[in-house]
Parts: C-alpha cells; sequence; structure tokens
C-alpha cells in the first residue's frame, strides 16, 4: 500500500521478467513453478504468481497476469507472454510477439525497426534470465489483446506499431503518478526534436492536436500533446533551442497558466472561470451574470458578444505569454493561441506565420 492507502502494483517490464524466469527454469531445469521471483532495478526482489506453464519442442513459453493495482493503467488486467529458445551463443535477444509493438520513428530510447521493450525491462529480463543461466536464447514477448490496448495509449502517436510497450523504470506501479505520463510525454518530445522541427506545437490533447491541423499547416510530428503536465514539458522545450513555439488549447485550461498553475488537472487546480470573469470585466468595462458554476466555455460563448469573445480572448492569449516567458525564460517566445470546443479560434497572441495560418478567421 502506498501512504495515501492506495494499492500498488507492476509494470510491464516486470512482468516480462518474471515470466521469462519462469519459462528459464521450465526450459533449463525441468521446474515447473506457481511463483517466481527477479531483481529489481532498486536492488530490492519481487515475487509473483505464475499464471500459465507450457514446454513445447521450440521452447517454454510463460504468462504472468498484469496488476497496476489502484493506478488507471489501461493494461491492467492484461496476460503477458514470455516463451523463450535456446540459441547456439551466449546472446540473449528480444522479438516482438502479438501484442507488442516495433518502434517507427526516430528519436525514442529504441532504434527504428526494434521491438518496443524498453532498455530498463532488457535489462530486468537479462538479470532475471542469468539467476537461472548463462546460455542464450531469444526472448519473444507477446501481450494478449495488445493492439487494441495500445490504441488507448500514446503509442500510435509516438510511432509504435503493432501493440503495446513493455515499459517500467523500477518494477512498480505507484497508484496515480506522474512519472509514467511524463516518460511517455518526453518521448513524443523527443520524437519531435528528432524529427528536427523548429516550431513545436504544444497541445493538451486530440481536440487540440485537430484544431491546430485544421487551422496551420502541420508536419506530423509537430504538434505535440502535454496533456495536463504543461510545466514538465515547458520546463523540456525550455532546453531546446527552438525557433518559437505554440500553446495553442481551450481558455479553460490555458488560462491556468495565466495563473500560475502548470499542471492544469482539475484536481490539481483551481477553476480558470473567476479569473476568465474577472479578466473579461475588465477588458469591457461591463458586468456579466457570471453563476459560481458558469464554465469558460459559457463565459465565451453565452456571455460575450463577437467583438467582445475576440478582445477578451486575445487580451487572456497576452496574459498567458507574459506568464509562459517569465516562468520559463528560454531561446524562443511562445505564441498562444485559444480555440473554443469546437476547435474554432477565439483569439491569440504573438507571430503565428511559422505555423502558416490556413486562414485568419475566428469564430464568431
Amino acid at each position: 500500500m502506498s501512504e495515501e492507502g492506495l494499492k500498488g502494483g507492476i509494470t510491464t517490464g516486470s512482468c516480462a521478467a518474471l515470466g521469462a524466469k519462469a519459462a528459464a527454469l521450465l526450459l533449463f531445469r525441468a521446474e515447473r513453478v506457481n511463483q517466481v521471483d527477479i531483481p529489481l532495478p532498486d536492488g530490492t526482489r519481487l515475487a509473483w504468481p505464475v499464471a500459465t506453464l507450457d514446454y513445447s519442442a521450440d521452447g517454454a513459453e510463460a504468462s504472468i497476469i498484469k496488476d497496476a493495482g489502484d493506478d488507471p493503467d489501461v493494461t491492467h488486467g492484461a496476460r503477458i507472454r514470455v516463451h523463450i529458445a535456446p540459441r547456439h551463443d551466449t546472446q540473449i535477444s528480444f522479438r516482438a510477439g502479438s501484442g507488442v509493438g516495433i518502434v517507427t520513428l526516430p528519436g525514442l530510447a529504441l532504434a527504428v525497426g526494434e521491438v518496443a521493450i524498453n532498455p530498463v525491462p532488457r535489462t530486468m529480463i537479462s538479470a532475471a534470465l542469468r539467476e537461472v543461466s548463462a546460455s542464450g536464447v531469444n526472448v519473444t514477448v507477446g501481450v494478449d489483446g495488445g493492439k487494441a490496448l495500445a490504441q488507448k495509449t500514446f503509442n500510435p502517436k509516438l510511432g509504435i506499431e503493432g501493440g503495446i510497450s513493455i515499459i517500467g523504470t523500477s518494477g512498480r506501479v505507484r497508484p496515480f503518478s506522474a512519472p509514467a505520463l511524463q516518460q511517455s510525454l518526453q518521448c513524443a518530445m523527443d520524437i519531435c526534436i528528432a524529427s528536427h522541427t523548429r516550431a513545436p506545437v504544444l497541445v493538451p490533447g486530440n481536440m487540440g492536436r485537430s484544431a491546430a491541423h485544421r487551422a496551420f499547416c502541420l508536419k506530423p510530428r509537430q504538434v505535440v500533446e502535454v496533456s495536463n503536465e504543461w510545466g514538465y514539458m515547458l520546463e523540456l522545450a525550455q532546453q531546446q533551442r527552438f525557433e518559437t513555439l505554440l500553446m495553442l488549447g481551450h481558455p479553460g485550461k490555458l488560462a491556468k497558466l495565466a495563473m500560475g498553475q502548470w499542471n492544469t488537472h482539475s484536481a490539481q487546480s483551481d477553476s480558470a472561470a473567476p479569473y476568465v470573469a474577472q479578466l473579461a470585466h475588465a477588458v469591457t468595462q461591463a458586468e456579466y451574470p457570471f453563476a459560481g458554476d458558469s464554465t469558460v466555455e459559457g463565459l465565451f460563448m453565452e456571455q460575450l458578444s463577437a467583438p467582445q469573445r475576440r478582445r477578451v480572448a486575445d487580451r487572456l492569449a497576452e496574459a498567458i505569454q507574459r506568464k509562459t516567458a517569465a516562468t520559463f525564460p528560454a531561446p524562443w517566445e511562445a505564441q498562444v493561441v485559444l480555440i473554443n470546443l469546437k476547435g474554432e479560434i477565439l483569439g491569440s497572441n504573438g507571430n503565428l506565420q511559422p505555423w502558416h495560418p490556413r486562414t485568419t478567421e475566428v469564430s464568431a
């Protein structure tokens, strides 16, 4: 249990290492085990039940059921299968079974064409195998239903095709922790950098991505999703010598940046509605019946006229730009575009020409 009383779990990397060791015990020692234990990167050990074991003429296979504990992980309950086959040397090689992806884009920790088993899990698998035998083996890792699960992850956007990645840096899952998400976000930024992007576009998610491609002429890897982790991603971007950078999103999220709140998750930040209402009053000098439960979308689309909407959005975009520049000084200057829930542009601040706007129209 974590300090908050939440149940922890294990990573897909741990599942693969556990399965590899169980299969090796069957292949090399003819031992059928119900539980197996492996070393973790921090020097501790992890013991876990083995779901299935099978022996065949070409090797042995074990499966492990992934348990993410109380973490909202799409792979919770997935069956990770590991098949090992003997080699004629002492090398350990990795192959993708059904449901495990292949890397297709540069910029990740693995080369293009490699099976998506990250470096730490590879080390864990190798360490687990070496506790059983010094012989060489081909390790094939598969995940039942992994291709469908991958559609719920960042993998398609990271250019990992055919299934999920086998990941994990500690071997254990800490419930609701940010590191796993941040690792995926950093991968997306690394791919953007590897594609020689000089003017990236940061968006919260799919709505922002779609709006960005409708409004501007962009390359596929130029748009980077940041989820709610604006502070983390701006720190990464701060280290790069981009020519410029565009932040595009809904004011319900991005207004929080002007408030100095760099994680925009509702559990980690305040509602932006009061701030936007105050800004609207300062810009228009008019009073609006902003209810306490009003949304930012409602403030813009229901309480403001079209000219007022543009003026308020432009002023808000300027405030976001100023706060970003003050908090994350960098060689580049951030430009800002705000959109409504339909993906239409409400307002902006800065020079948008580097992204080749398709239109200058904003929502009415």
